[in-house]
């Protein structure tokens, strides 16, 4: 148990864009729980529901929310779609924070990237921990193999992500690369792992794992077909409630069991820039093809950091076989690579959570 005498009040934010967010907070949140601390959730988009089932106090909120075609960011459809949502999402959640200043008068404030508890916590002068991946862009160096050709996406991203949370007490930064880090109040622990991951059995197989967030990427189905390989494919097409075979091509339905059992026994991962299957995968030993979205630089982080690491490869589109091909020559290799990984569990984040807690509740800053 964590030093404090007795649970703090936490009110805890959860960014609902991509589900890497709500999957990762649901373990803290479970971690805090079993510590004695008493919670009030703020989530937006789908991460309020997969949340909901878990915990009791969850509340929806407004949240930015982007749009996909072709495995591109669509940025005119994206700002349109939240300046309609918005002029009614706001509102509700002024209401909400009213409410919740009433009823629930937190201690401390937990952000995983998400605004409205940020602002909270800054009206009302508490405490305040972010918990993300995406500070990373800011608070630490990165090297110029790492930005190339993409400087300006660089400078814009960096931008986005000091702006969004800036002047938080603490930022516990979660990732499986290490870059040197520049700015103080800054702890780097490895991916937050959820219980099914920490569980599954690894072991070798001869399919591929593919995973698309955006539907009607037509073009990487074109490809996976021309390669013979069996390819176990999530996301492609999300209404399905069974398999769909064509060929090589299998088309699952989302099940996480399933789902977790498929990258466990995988040969590879095929699977766009996102932090969270990018941290699982390497936990697991899998060596991963990334296919960054076009317009998300943090994807295009993750990526090279991935092939710098030697854990995969990072590739902008996947228009030839060949290049699937290419990728799984170079498998044996990034096995090698990963093999040398390790980490135990989430033992590290616990107990930078747990720290910063105990100086919340002592005053400290």
């Amino acid at each position: 148990m964590a030093a404090y005498d007795a649970g703090m009040k936490i009110l805890y934010g959860v960014v609902g864009e991509g589900m890497g967010h709500a999957m990762r907070s649901r373990v803290v949140l479970e971690h805090l729980v079993a510590e004695g601390h008493e919670l009030e959730i703020m989530a937006s988009g789908r991460a309020t529901d997969f949340l909901a089932k878990r915990f009791a106090g969850v509340n929806r909120i407004h949240g930015l929310h982007m749009i996909y075609d072709e495995n591109r960011v669509r940025r005119g459809k994206t700002l349109w779609s939240n300046v309609l949502t918005g002029a009614t999402g706001v509102p509700r959640n002024i209401a909400a924070y009213f409410d919740l200043i009433k009823d629930f008068r937190p201690d401390v404030v937990i952000s995983d990237f998400e605004s409205w508890t940020y602002l909270f916590a800054k009206t009302h002068g508490l405490p305040i921990i972010s918990i993300d991946n995406m500070q990373i862009i800011n608070r630490c160096a990165h090297s110029p193999e790492i930005r190339d050709h993409y400087r300006a996406d660089f400078e814009i991203a960096r931008a986005f992500v000091k702006g969004k949370l800036p002047f938080c007490d603490h930022y516990v930064v979660t990732t499986f690369f290490f870059p040197p880090v520049r700015k103080p109040s800054t702890t780097l622990v490895p991916p937050i792992l959820r219980p099914e991951i920490l569980a599954a059995q690894r072991r070798a197989g001869d399919h591929l794992l593919v995973y698309q967030t955006g539907e009607g990427n037509s073009a990487l189905a074109d490809t996976l077909s021309k390669t013979g390989l069996e390819c176990r494919i999530y996301g492609m097409r999300r209404g399905i409630t069974e398999e769909q075979v064509e060929g090589n091509l299998r088309y699952r339905p989302f099940s996480e069991e399933v789902f977790i059992d498929d990258l466990a026994s995988s040969k590879a991962v095929i699977a766009g820039g996102g932090f969270t299957l990018m941290g699982e995968a390497v936990y697991l030993h899998k060596p991963m093809l990334a296919l960054p979205l076009g317009g998300q630089f943090e994807q295009v982080l993750n990526a090279r950091y991935l092939e710098q690491e030697g854990f995969g490869k990072a590739a902008t589109a996947l228009e030839d076989p060949a290049e699937v091909r290419t990728f799984l020559e170079a498998v044996p290799r990034c096995e090698e690579a990963l093999a040398r990984y390790a980490q135990d569990g989430n033992r590290l984040l616990f107990a930078a959570v747990d720290g910063l807690l105990d100086r919340a509740a002592a005053g400290v800053a």
